[in-house]
């Protein structure tokens, strides 16, 4: 999942964080360079599960990708019971930004997953919201792009135009052979076209 629209839905929705929204692929590695005023939103990727194929003559996969929008505070407290209170308005904001919003054509619309609690100092709060969308691995319509090796494999094929039929019938049979079957010879042949 993109995370870039993510982040821009939540700087247009989440007026708590006046814009403070970043994102990236790893907790450690944003927390390191992304510096945010607080409070401050954080959108991470964090994973995505396939669940076995639907189809049987092709792969037809239901992907749900899930991220966390990590939320970092200044602490008021060590215990954290005035953020708390603060946490659950800012969940609700999120909840309001996220939940039922198709982050992509192909998403389906965002759930909430669960929260928890990352760290807690005397300066910062930080915790972890986490969602999920999911999609389909596979297309549904024949003239959208491959998306399995499947497909591309059959995008690949010559087109069906027709078929010729020789047909070897088992009577007459051939009273040269000890049983009667096919004697190799072609008594029917026809061909049928395929007009798109």
């Amino acid at each position: 999942m993109k995370l870039n629209p993510i982040v821009a839905h939540l700087r247009a929705t989440c007026p708590s964080f006046a814009q403070r929204v970043s994102g990236g692929i790893d907790w450690d590695a944003v927390v390191e360079v992304a510096q945010l005023a607080l409070p401050a939103a954080y959108v991470i990727a964090s994973a995505d599960a396939a669940a076995p194929s639907r189809a049987q003559n092709a792969i037809i996969q239901d992907i749900t990708e899930q991220f966390a929008v990590v939320i970092v505070l200044d602490a008021s407290d060590e215990r954290g019971q005035q953020d708390n209170d603060l946490l659950h308005d800012l969940r609700a904001e999120l909840w309001r930004a996220l939940v039922g919003w198709c982050p992509g054509e192909d998403y389906d619309p965002i759930e909430y997953d669960k929260g928890s609690l990352l760290h807690i100092s005397r300066a910062r709060l930080v915790f972890q919201f986490t969602f999920f969308s999911g999609f389909q691995l596979g297309r549904t319509v024949r003239t959208a792009p491959a998306e399995t090796w499947h497909e591309l494999e059959i995008d690949g094929l010559a087109s069906f135009t027709g078929v010729t039929f020789n047909m070897d019938c088992i009577d007459p049979a051939d009273p040269n052979q000890q049983h009667p079957g096919p004697d190799g010879r072609i008594e029917v042949k026809f061909t049928g076209d395929v007009t798109p």
